[in-house]
């Protein structure tokens, strides 16, 4: 008895690809390097056939709610969730990442779109900063969460697509 194995080698088929990046404001000098980041490696990645849709979100809080409207609209292919949470004084960003990320992905696999999670959960700011676009893994490029994430809902993407 044979055991047939296959992987799915998913690649993007012809037509544009609509992806919402929603990105927490706060912690702007980060975020705007995390979103920087996703919409380049949209471009990198499908060229003139990706779209990207900015949606600015007062904080990481509001990226559940925002994302939620953009999966609801039926207008995109994917989204991308983009926020800074540095630890304080209090279990503030605690608080916030626990009620996030199950959000997320509820809403993920309930409304079927791919969400790329591009939260970053990080003691400092020098952390944040440094995955918003500093030493890269490796030696290799610049390492960017926002690319990440972006990279991440496009896998998603079209491994599901593959399987219809």
């Amino acid at each position: 008895m044979s055991v047939r194995v296959d992987t799915l080698k998913p690649g993007p088929e012809s037509g544009q690809v609509r992806v919402a990046i929603v990105v927490s404001r706060y912690n702007e000098w980060i975020t705007d390097r995390l979103r920087d980041g996703a919409v380049e490696e949209l471009r990198r990645r499908l060229g003139d056939a990706g779209e990207a849709t900015i949606i600015p979100a007062p904080g990481a809080w509001e990226l559940g709610y925002l994302s939620a409207c953009a999966a609801a609209s039926g207008a995109f292919d994917a989204i991308v969730a983009l926020g800074c949470l540095i630890k304080g004084e209090t279990r503030h960003d605690e608080v916030i990442a626990d009620a996030l990320c199950p959000a997320l992905m509820r809403l993920s696999v309930e409304r079927r779109v791919p969400i790329g999670f591009g939260v970053l959960t990080v003691e400092t700011a020098e952390q944040g900063e440094a995955r918003a676009g500093g030493e890269a893994r490796g030696g290799e490029g610049r390492w960017n969460k926002g690319a990440e994430a972006m990279g991440a809902a496009l896998d998603a993407l079209f491994c599901a697509r593959a399987m219809r």
